[in-house]
Order: C-alpha cells, then sequence, then structure tokens
C-alpha cells in the first residue's frame, strides 16, 4: 500500500495483462489482498489511456444496503481478470471468480503478484482459469541469496 509500491504495480500490472491478452473491462479480487493491486492496476491503466475498472469482492454479503457480494464498477457482462497478491492454495482466486461469474461476469484468468509455488497454480489452472504471476517465491528467494552473497 505504500506509494512507491503502488506506482510501481500499477503499470507491471496493466503490462502483464496486456502481454496475456486477455483484453479485460475490470479487475479485482477477494478484499483484502487485492485491493490495492487492483486500484493500483485501474490508476495505472487510464494513464497508459486503456481504463480497467477496479472493483472488490466482500467476503461476505453484506446485512444491509445493496446486500452485493461485489462492490466498485463492477457491471454484468464484463470481462475480468482476477487479482491476487499471493496465490497459496488458489482458494481466494476461486472464490472471487465464482463471485464475478454469479454476477454475470467473464473471469478470463487470474494475474497474482506472487505465486509461493505451493499448488495454488495448478488448482487454479486445474479450473480452467489461466495464470500469470508477476514473480515466484523461488524467484525471491535466489535473488535474496544473491544479494547476501554479493555483500562484503
Amino acid at each position: 500500500m505504500s506509494p512507491d509500491g503502488l506506482a510501481l504495480i500499477g503499470p507491471l500490472g496493466v503490462s502483464a495483462l496486456d502481454a496475456a491478452g486477455w483484453n479485460l473491462e475490470a479487475v479485482g479480487g477477494l478484499t483484502l489482498g487485492a485491493d490495492p493491486v487492483s486500484y493500483a492496476i485501474a490508476y495505472a491503466s487510464m494513464l497508459a489511456g486503456t481504463p480497467i475498472r477496479a472493483f472488490t469482492v466482500r467476503k461476505e454479503a453484506k446485512a444491509h444496503g445493496t446486500g452485493r457480494l461485489i462492490e466498485g464498477p463492477f457491471r454484468e457482462g464484463d470481462r475480468v481478470a482476477v487479482i491476487e497478491d499471493v496465490i497459496t492454495t488458489g482458494g481466494s482466486a476461486l472464490r472471487a471468480a465464482q463471485a464475478v461469474r454469479d454476477a454475470g461476469g467473464t473471469v478470463v484468468g487470474v494475474l497474482a503478484l506472487v505465486d509461493r509455488e505451493e499448488g495454488g497454480r495448478q488448482a487454479l489452472e486445474g479450473a480452467g482459469l489461466p495464470v500469470v504471476a508477476l514473480t515466484r517465491a523461488s524467484e525471491i528467494v535466489a535473488r535474496l541469496a544473491s544479494s547476501e552473497r554479493s555483500r562484503p
């Protein structure tokens, strides 16, 4: 949620979504992990001239107000990428994807910042959802080990 993190992740997310060729109208996922990533992507997409709307999937529908599970400018018929900060089991992304489908959206894939490589990618792909991860846990570990070795 830092300004530096949002400024970095937004354009990287837009670039990864463009490269995936998913042709989206909206991004979002299960609150709270997906929220800052989705909002950063929405903002960066506007700056890039290709606006993508962001939404939030609640863990439970509110008992008052609209009672909706999805909040924000999501529209029935939207092509959506589900956003994850970290994929572990894939459960959060699957819940968000089901909420989008139940609301009349089409889920075209999942974009994650980090794939922890603990079976979540396989669960999502097994459910028919392509996955794009900006990095993997093993890559982070390798970079950390490399930087430790290069210290004097």
